[in-house]
């Protein structure tokens, strides 16, 4: 198993995968769930707002969209803390930071 770049992708810790390296970014795939966290969250309170609407409706129902909402709440604190974690260990900014 060799460790080769792969052009376009950042390199971080390689994860053998198939006899090639994988570069794994953590960070990446969080802002991944979030995103669709955020999609599953807008549809569960539209179908709140659905089963709501009727004439007789599910009380429960208006419970649905508190798990994505507490997944993003986590995964948005993880976004929200990791620039400063990074700075304070003194590793690279982002870009166009001063």
């Amino acid at each position: 198993m060799t460790s080769e770049v792969i052009p376009g992708r950042a390199t971080a810790r390689p994860v053998p995968l198939l006899g090639w390296e994988v570069p794994m970014r953590w960070n990446n795939w969080i802002r991944q769930i979030h995103r669709w966290l955020a999609i599953a969250f807008t549809v569960t309170v539209i179908v709140t707002f659905v089963a709501l609407a009727q004439e007789e409706p599910i009380v429960w129902i208006s419970y649905v969209p508190l798990l994505p909402l507490a997944l993003l709440l986590i995964t948005g604190l993880y976004l929200f803390v990791l620039p400063y974690v990074v700075k304070r260990r003194g590793g690279r900014g982002t870009a166009g930071a001063s």
